[in-house]
């Protein structure tokens, strides 16, 4: 079964200011003006060089900040050419700007930026803790995202997305594990992003968070039934399980020597498929799924260790 297609995420002025003002310590200085901007790439930039007239390879797609030593040099020219500097720089096609360490910006700064329709922010962070934070909160951002088709669950601090055609019993698996105390992240459908192409975070749809889809009974609120132990808001992705009925599945790998993997946005995930069929317990054994693969994390690999001890005692019987 093949996800959704990856999306190419995208941030205008306007989000960016609501998801991260908080943290960021940002206040709108003037009027809320170019917030429909779009932030094109997730860093920042400091526009020293191009206040100076040099606008080859300036990073105009980037969010602008102005501290201390910009505002220094405006101040070394006559008004009409800081001026000048100032609209050239505002009529550059940037996003917004942001003044750090809490300085006032002068009035021809701000007529110039309210001409060009250009958002303000002020923060008292001084510039380079506040580029240092922005530019993880954008990476964040910008982060590769696809949906997968598959309900994911914190076992134990292990991430699971478990897969499987309609049907086969995923819901039931996950109400289960419920029931043994473990976490819903999201139900039917999971979101990713690729956080700096190493790691995956799954999360769920906003209009389905906290909710499950059971047949035969509809939706269900498992906040209100479970508590807030039973739910979380995202978790990074150590495992995929696959549950295929037990007549499709070719070769069972009795022991587990041969790890597969299952690709995600180009990240491979360990990946375990599991036989479904009447009888079989699938909360406990993608509970225990989980724990081995929380223990091969600290280097511990029962398969290999059971071969090993196979090996050993077959060299030994040999005559």
């Amino acid at each position: 079964m093949t996800g959704p297609e990856a999306k190419h995420p995208t941030l205008t002025v306007g989000e960016f200011y609501t998801r991260h003002s908080e943290a960021l310590e940002m206040k709108l200085e003037g009027p809320q003006l170019g917030f429909e901007h779009r932030i094109k790439e997730p860093t920042i930039n400091r526009p020293g060089l191009a206040l100076t007239g040099f606008y080859t390879y300036f990073a105009y797609k980037r969010i602008q900040v102005i501290g201390a030593a910009e505002f220094s040099y405006l101040k070394s020219l006559r008004p009409e050419e800081s001026r000048a500097k100032v609209r050239q720089l505002c009529q550059s096609d940037i996003p917004c700007l942001v003044i750090s360490r809490q300085l006032k910006p002068p009035a021809y700064f701000m007529e110039e930026a309210e001409r060009a329709k250009i958002a303000i922010f002020r923060t008292p962070m001084v510039t380079m803790r506040f580029m240092n934070a922005a530019t993880l909160a954008l990476e964040s951002d910008f982060a590769p995202t696809k949906s997968e088709y598959g309900s994911m669950v914190d076992v134990l601090g292990v991430g699971v997305l478990v897969r499987g055609s309609s049907g086969i019993g995923k819901s039931e698996c996950v109400l289960g594990l419920l029931e043994r105390g473990h976490s819903l992240i999201s139900d039917d459908i999971t979101r990713f992003r690729a956080l700096e192409g190493r790691e995956l975070v799954g999360t769920s749809p906003e209009l389905t968070r906290h909710h499950m889809e059971i047949r035969g009974l509809g939706v269900i609120n498992v906040l209100s039934i479970f508590g807030i132990a039973s739910v979380r808001q995202e978790k990074r992705l150590d495992l995929v399980i696959t549950l295929k009925d037990w007549q499709e599945v070719e070769e069972v790998d009795r022991i587990g020597l041969d790890q597969e993997y299952y690709e995600i946005l180009e990240i491979l995930i360990p990946h375990v498929t599991i036989p479904v069929r009447m009888g079989r317990d699938l909360a406990h054994l993608v509970e225990v799924a989980a724990l081995d693969q929380k223990l091969k994390s600290f280097g511990q690999n029962s398969a290999f260790e059971f071969n090993q001890r196979l090996i050993k005692l077959m060299s030994k019987n040999q005559p």
